[in-house]
């Protein structure tokens, strides 16, 4: 007999409305109308003067992700019921672009999409989160950084009215009112609009993900990467590219290339039982599915999904004339492109895991967990050098205006980080060796279950090393991360 919730209790979820309902009483809040910002009373006259729109603006809600769906999984905690594929998943025979498996909340990046198209984006969350970054701020030109979050709500389940925010995971903000914990800060009820301002002061690797419910919407899919970089980028007499990743004073976090590696799970129980009004028993946590960059293994290696080229500091899936989200496989237009297979099912999963460069490259990998297990990743063959640990640098500057700190950077084919962590690695990639047209090194999390997921793929991907010259010819230099 599958578990149901007792109405009569006061669960956890009931708990945080009311704790979000508190939090607005403590800031003075009400109900406001539809698009209006959440903001105490001094704030709120500010923006009726003038306010300034936001760098980018996200919207939270729930849909649906595909995740190979054999063997199929059956939960012991739910008296046997399959949980996986759901069986109340998006189907092509009912209508939709393909066969989806796996129900989740999540955000969007609705930065340039009009009122129609971000109201069509309800149930239609995509894993990971939106990847972006910002530049370090700085006191010479100062700029805030502006995020904007809309809540669209739960179309999966019209029952819940969960608020959401955003949690800039280790980030240090010191004003608590946009730090994104509901208890000191706004939760962003259904239909409601509120702006986070940030000054980032501290370059490097970040997570963030939603801190209402965090269990539950964290494991749920609200989560992603995000990173900082160092004013001192654009400097190329320390390293050519002019890229870094911190202000190392000596080039020695340059790199040429830089790809997120975001770890995540999926717990089919948890997920079914929020489709289908269930309450998951958290303490019998189990993961099914371990996912870098929002895919399992072999998914982990199809292409990106064309990015929009609105916004230059986060990549998200270019769109159609409703707003959703075009699939990889496709180009900017909807269009499929000639001689790619169909990848409809990772419409809402657009993010790559693959690494591609040339001979000699140095390459930043940016690792971030927000599972709840131990990540363990290894580079077959390739030695990566660990420069940065929960955005700080495991070397200090050495100039007069920088305190002396000693090298603790270190050099590792495998990299340990728990549920929350981040890891700044750069490796350099080997000579090319061929014949083909390119040299292959693995790059996975040593933990067998991890790596397999129940024999249906899991936390894997690729390193592909290019000739840097010659007939076979070198890529062309990066523009965007992850590309």
């Amino acid at each position: 007999m599958t578990k149901r919730s007792d109405d009569k209790a006061l669960s956890r979820r009931h708990f945080f409305k009311l704790t979000g309902g508190a939090t607005f009483v403590a800031a003075g809040m009400g109900l406001l109308p539809f698009k209006k910002l959440l903001g105490p009373l001094s704030m709120s006259e500010a923006q009726a003067q003038a306010f300034p729109g936001p760098d980018l603006y996200f919207a939270g809600t729930d849909g649906w992700i595909y995740l190979n769906p054999v063997p199929a999984v059956y939960s012991a905690s739910l008296g046997g019921v399959k949980t996986h594929p759901d069986d109340l998943a998006p189907k092509v025979a009912d209508g939709a672009p393909a066969d989806l498996t796996t129900y989740i909340f999540g955000f969007r990046n609705v930065t340039w999409l009009d009122d129609t198209q971000r109201a069509n984006q309800k149930n239609k969350a995509q894993h990971n989160a939106p990847i972006f970054w910002v530049d370090q701020f700085n006191p010479t030109a100062p700029k805030d950084f502006r995020m904007q979050l809309t809540n669209l709500g739960l179309a999966q389940r019209p029952d819940l009215f969960d608020a959401h925010t955003i949690h800039w995971h280790g980030f240090r903000n010191v004003i608590t009112f946009f730090d994104g914990e509901p208890t000191g800060s706004i939760a962003v009820t259904t239909g409601r609009t509120f702006q986070y301002i940030y000054r980032p002061r501290d370059p490097g690797t970040y997570m963030f993900h939603c801190h209402v419910e965090d269990v539950e919407h964290v494991h749920m899919g609200m989560n992603g990467p995000v990173w900082v970089t160092p004013l001192q980028n654009g400097n190329t007499a320390l390293y050519p590219s002019g890229k870094y990743v911190y202000n190392d004073g000596d080039g020695s976090t340059g790199y040429d290339r830089e790809f997120p590696m975001f770890c995540s799970e999926i717990w089919g129980d948890s997920h079914w039982a929020d489709a289908h009004i269930q309450l998951p028993e958290w303490s019998d946590y189990d993961p099914d599915f371990c996912l870098l960059n929002g895919r399992v293994y072999p998914d982990t290696l199809v292409p990106n999904a064309p990015f929009d080229s609105h916004t230059t500091n986060s990549l998200s899936p270019a769109t159609d004339s409703n707003g959703d989200p075009i699939a990889p496989g496709r180009d900017s237009t909807g269009a499929r492109i000639v001689g790619s297979p169909d990848f409809d099912r990772l419409q809402f999963q657009p993010y790559s895991a693959l690494v591609t460069c040339n001979a000699g490259d140095r390459v930043l990998l940016r690792f971030a967990n927000l599972g709840f297990k131990e990540a363990a990743m290894t580079l077959t063959g390739i030695k990566m050098k660990v420069v940065g640990k929960d955005a700080t640098p495991m070397k200090g500057r050495t100039d007069a205006t920088h305190l002396v700190a000693a090298d603790t950077s270190y050099e590792a084919n495998t990299v340990s980080f728990g549920a929350g962590e981040s890891i700044d690695a750069i490796f350099t990639a080997p000579a090319y060796v061929g014949p083909g047209a390119y040299d292959t090194y693995a790059l996975y999390d040593r933990a067998y279950e991890r790596t397999n997921n129940l024999g249906g793929g899991g936390r894997r991907t690729e390193v592909r090393v290019y000739p840097a010259t010659g007939s076979l010819g070198a890529l062309p230099a990066q523009t965007l991360p992850n590309t």
